[in-house]
């Protein structure tokens, strides 16, 4: 399905104000802006450079005497004109021609590698310990990546037919963006639906993969009863950043799915209006882009409760980024009802698929999370009994869906943990 314009309001009903706001927002303005509230986050890092926009491979102009690391964004063209990843790198001044694969930070379902801002110096000090490079993308469509038009032709019962053509639409930019910048091999370390697709780009390209890192990885399941709606961690529970990441044991996995299934036994008869939106292919960033008055306010609210571990300046920096790529043209978002139905249950599970890779695969779920642990676990035993023994599972305390965020400090002890591990 194609995405189509969004309906706004008549001018007429905009205060002329908010207007020239938006209409400076939407051309060239919206680029930059965008560009300056990722910038916002990512300067946190000492070691980042800026100014190299246009170019994929500038870690060539850097030296020992730049520093140990440098960090720069940029984007890389790919080989439909108009096409282009957007790309953050973190690399060793002094690369080591034996040095690991790089990692690549993939996100989740309409986020940005802005949203990884509390992983990258870890990830940066791994990449100088072991004389190697991580980059973060933002996929086609998503982030600040290029918003080219979304489409899929096959007709609505061809389910196999619609989920391959979603599926190519990022695997295969991910394909040319790994040959333009000429890497044999990659760890992908990804969140969500950018877990889904690391699979999926695993399985279509597996020369290519060293091993995978997924993060609440979303359509792993069958049963289309083992997820909910959206749960995050909020002010109601536990947020702090301490805890561990556990081995995944048949105890916290049965307590995830005792807290998904009282939260399933709340569910409203809205549900009904949710189930056709999703079908029809309704994307929930359109609420953003259509109200005008209320976008700013529902982001803000979003982000302030949603990230309450983080500071103010976070929060609020936080809040400037999720606004301005949420109110991109949409794009890649087009995706979801193509890949997973309404409850977020994947149309072709990975569950089914995974035990053809020979790779190492680490699960990794929040203990609060909506994801359904048990996707994980059966992913595991089927991967073991097709001879792959490299299969993990592991539970971030105090976290979410959103585990990166929400105990940052456990995840990016499993996050180096993971990629020395050989």
């Amino acid at each position: 399905m194609a995405a189509t314009a969004t309906n706004l309001p008549p001018a007429s009903e905009i205060p002329a104000s908010f207007t020239a706001s938006f209409r400076s927002w939407w051309s060239t303005g919206g680029e930059k802006q965008s560009a300056a509230s990722e910038e916002r986050l990512l300067r946190r890092l000492p070691f980042f450079r800026s100014g190299y926009a246009s170019k994929p491979n500038a870690a060539a102009e850097f030296s020992e005497s730049d520093g140990p690391l440098v960090a720069f964004s940029s984007k890389v063209d790919l080989d439909t004109p108009k096409h282009y990843l957007n790309m953050f790198t973190m690399t060793s001044t002094t690369p080591a021609p034996s040095g690991p694969p790089p990692a690549v930070l993939l996100h989740g379902y309409g986020a940005g590698i802005g949203f990884y801002f509390q992983n990258f110096l870890p990830l940066a000090n791994w990449a100088n310990r072991r004389k190697g490079t991580v980059y973060a993308l933002d996929w086609l469509g998503m982030g600040r990546s290029a918003r080219v038009p979304f489409t899929v032709k096959a007709k609505r019962d061809d389910i196999a037919g619609r989920v391959q053509e979603a599926e190519s639409f990022f695997v295969d930019s991910l394909e040319q963006w790994r040959v333009k910048m000429g890497l044999e091999k990659m760890t992908l370390i990804s969140h969500s639906l950018g877990a889904y697709l690391s699979v999926v780009y695993a399985l279509k390209y597996p020369t290519r993969v060293n091993k995978l890192i997924l993060l609440s990885p979303a359509g792993v399941p069958r049963d289309p009863n083992s997820t909910v709606p959206s749960r995050e961690l909020s002010e109601s529970q536990d947020t702090i950043h301490s805890g561990s990441a556990e081995p995944a044991t048949k105890q916290n996995v049965d307590k995830i799915k005792a807290e998904q299934r009282a939260a399933q036994r709340q569910e409203s008869r809205s549900r009904r209006l949710f189930t056709y939106l999703w079908e029809e292919g309704w994307s929930p960033f359109q609420v953003v882009r259509s109200t005008l008055f209320l976008g700013p306010m529902l982001v803000g609210k979003y982000s302030s409760r949603r990230f309450t571990g983080l500071s103010e300046e976070e929060t609020r920096d936080m809040h400037d980024y999720i606004l301005n790529i949420t109110l991109a043209k949409g794009s890649g978002e087009y995706c979801i009802s193509h890949l997973l139905a309404p409850g977020a249950h994947a149309r072709s599970p990975i569950v089914d698929r995974i035990d053809k890779l020979k790779i190492p695969i680490t699960f990794v779920y929040g203990d609060h999370d909506w994801m359904d642990p048990q996707g994980g676990v059966q992913s595991v035993e089927n991967l073991r009994q097709a001879g792959n023994g490299q299969g993990k599972m592991y539970v971030i305390s105090h976290a979410g869906h959103h585990v990166y965020l929400d105990n940052p400090k456990a995840v990016n002890d499993l996050l180096v943990k993971e990629l020395d591990r050989t």
